[in-house]
């Protein structure tokens, strides 16, 4: 009973000590993300200045294995601190689940315009979350089609000379026909991974190492077997 009350009063200490920032502000404060301060184990952090000119930190969450448990407990510790010099936090930015499928679902709608709805179906080749903007309101914005390939609607397949994309989010069969034709289908897959990594169910840097074995030693393969 104890533990479950101390659990409780936390979180509202949480709730009453932190101010809830939303994107808009957060982009303002940090001038669009433009400065990198460096990257932690729970994320990025950005610095920028508060209306005041108040210098600050900004750390985006970019994983959370488990209950983030780790992550809690260092926001609750901070929370509670306040000493000039010792960091402490001034406020907070939730993304719920219902916000997250809003998300996932307009990068699904974008993507189905671009392969359906256009005069030429585009293939974008490179769906991952850094390019996936968000506007003030939260709604996304696939940018970036440097890799992107037009392609006639009635021609399912999609033909190319090199493998395109980033490894982690790239579709099997765009590194190697061995492993089928090219298609649309291959945003699909980039989607796929885009969504799990948002849902925590996919660590990034795990998936990558792995991706980067298994092209070497497919490259073996292909080139000494």
């Amino acid at each position: 009973m104890k533990r479950r009350r101390r659990k409780t009063n936390s979180a509202v200490m949480f709730k009453l000590l932190l101010k809830h920032y939303n994107y808009t502000e957060l982009k303002k404060i940090t001038k669009s993300f433009s400065y990198t301060v460096g990257k932690g184990g729970f994320g990025t952090v950005y610095g920028g200045n508060l209306s005041n000119g108040q210098k600050v930190a900004v750390k985006f969450l970019k994983d959370l294995n488990g209950t983030g448990e780790y992550f809690i407990n260092e926001v609750t510790s901070m929370s509670q601190t306040f000493h000039i010099n010792i960091v402490y936090l001034l406020g907070y930015l939730s993304v719920d689940v219902k916000t997250l499928y809003g998300i996932a679902l307009g990068i699904a709608r974008g993507s189905e315009y671009l392969h359906y709805r256009c005069k030429t179906r585009i293939v974008h080749f490179d769906i991952k979350p850094h390019k996936i903007l968000l506007d003030s309101n939260l709604c996304h914005k696939v940018s970036d089609f440097g890799l992107a390939k037009l392609c006639e609607k009635i021609e399912s397949i999609v033909s190319l000379i090199n493998a395109r994309g980033t490894i982690g989010y790239i579709a099997p069969e765009v590194f190697s026909r061995m492993y089928g034709r090219v298609s649309h289908k291959s945003d699909v897959y980039s989607y796929g991974m885009l969504v799990l990594e948002m849902i925590g169910a996919r660590n990034k840097e795990r998936v990558e190492n792995l991706s980067l074995l298994c092209i070497f030693l497919l490259y073996l393969l292909l080139n000494y077997n």
